[in-house]
């Protein structure tokens, strides 16, 4: 039984004690063996046991467990620094290290506020668009569209965000609209909002590669983020790529934004870069950008206790070393490519399935109460809770979240297992997946 005195996210959850861990597996007290099919949060990329990693951080902290970047950097902190900056976007040449995802999001935030300032210009809004989802913090909860999150935090968030449409082609699209059409269209609400905002006030437009939490793994058609780079360069705007849940190889190549051939100004990472093995998170920053400030104040004016930590740096090296030297990238795409497959062979006529998309391990289903109308389920119904506690039933975790839609109508689950998984895997998750909305919605009712 879990202790009485932890503050649980869910007061009510009386959770399962987890003991051990065992490649895509987690173990729990009362022994289960419980496919990670979700990653967590898309974050256990290696799945639960990898002694590589492990070992890095034991070796780290036997040799120093922290140091404080107010007075030192390490060894660890600039080799991982080095490495992601020979993967990075062109342009990137300077890592900010953080211990999370929200974190990045904020000092992003704060540095397009300050990048500005350094040369002269007041500028502090953020465009962002709706049904995003870049952080809890309040900097970060602002900028996101996530409805359902922000609701009872309104009146403490900034209104120095505004919000343009999702580009969603299954869910938005107007009849007969091609994807270029409409990836153009959506994309030219950027143009329309700073231009209604004042582009002398706009610093930056946040968006992540492939969406997330709030909509399901949904990518950007494609030229969508051609266009927004086009309009971000004509109004001086920074863009801010949030890859925290769709980078660092989930969904096939290290950087999300790489399948979109866009380069930010500023990119976020998370989750994938520690493995769930270390809290650590970044924001990557353009070399302009830091020589705005490296030449101006000297200094940013933002900081964390343990950014920069070194047991977390140690983890960051062994994860992109195990994700590059066992060639795991390939692993995605293909096993991504096996389960979307599987999960269309036992799903794509479900009469409550009506997408199935995504990229890489990075994928999601979109549930609706009729599939050729796309008419959604009841909300009060909370279908994709249901689904996530029958899936746990069967032994397998899985990501869902309501609201896909508008922040309140929508219903879809997540899929984002561990990079080493294999095809029997493929066929144990998608079996598994498949049991788990049956049980909630027989095809037959």
């Amino acid at each position: 039984m879990p202790s009485p005195h932890v503050f649980q996210r869910a007061s009510a959850a009386n959770l399962p004690v987890a003991v051990g861990g065992d490649g895509i597996h987690i173990l729990t007290k009362d022994g289960r063996r419980i496919v990670d099919a979700s990653g967590g949060a898309a974050v256990s990329c290696l799945g639960h046991s990898n002694q590589a990693v492990i070992g890095a951080i034991k070796a780290q902290l036997d040799r120093l467990p922290y140091a404080h970047t107010g007075f030192f950097t390490s060894d660890a902190a600039e080799e991982l620094a080095a490495m992601l900056v020979a993967r990075a976007p062109e342009g990137i040449g300077r890592v900010y290290f953080v211990s999370g995802g929200s974190e990045a999001a904020e000092a992003a935030i704060k540095l397009a506020r300050q990048y500005f300032l350094e040369q002269g210009e007041d500028r502090w809004r953020i465009i962002a668009r709706k049904q995003s989802y870049h952080g809890n913090t309040l900097g970060a909860l602002a900028a996101g569209g996530n409805e359902w999150r922000r609701k009872q935090f309104a009146p403490l968030l900034t209104d120095a965000t505004s919000h343009i449409a999702p580009c969603h082609y299954w869910r938005f699209a107007e009849a007969g609209e091609s994807e270029e059409a409409y990836g153009l269209r959506v994309a030219n609400e950027l143009e329309a909002e700073i231009l209604r905002l004042g582009p002398e006030t706009v610093a930056a437009f946040m968006a992540e590669p492939v969406v997330g939490a709030t909509m399901g793994a949904v990518p950007a058609v494609p030229g969508y983020f051609k266009r927004i780079r086009e309009i971000c360069d004509q109004y001086g705007v920074l863009l801010i790529l949030d890859e925290v849940m769709c980078g660092m190889g989930r969904t096939g190549t290290l950087f999300a934004s790489e399948a979109d051939d866009v380069r930010p100004d500023i990119v976020l990472i998370a989750k994938g870069l520690g493995a769930g093995y270390q809290p650590i998170g970044a924001m990557l920053v353009n070399e302009g950008i830091h020589q705005a400030v490296a030449s101006g104040s000297g200094m940013f004016q933002h900081g964390h206790t343990y950014m920069g930590h070194p047991a977390a740096c140690a983890a960051g090296i062994a994860v992109l070393n195990e994700v590059e030297g066992r060639g795991l990238l390939a692993n995605v795409n293909a096993m991504g490519a096996a389960l979307t497959s599987a999960l269309e062979a036992r799903l794509g006529q479900h009469p409550n399935v009506g997408d199935i998309r995504g990229r890489g391990l990075f994928l999601g289903i979109e549930l609706v109460a009729d599939r050729d109308t796309k008419a959604v389920l009841d909300p009060a119904a909370k279908t994709h809770a249901k689904i996530k506690a029958a899936a746990f039933a069967r032994d397998v975790m899985i990501y869902p979240m309501g609201g896909t839609i508008d922040g309140v109508h929508g219903d879809h689950i997540l899929i984002a297992p561990p990079f080493i998984i294999t095809a029997a895997d493929v066929e144990t998750i998608a079996d598994r997946i498949a049991g788990a909305i049956g049980d909630v919605l027989p095809a037959a009712a």
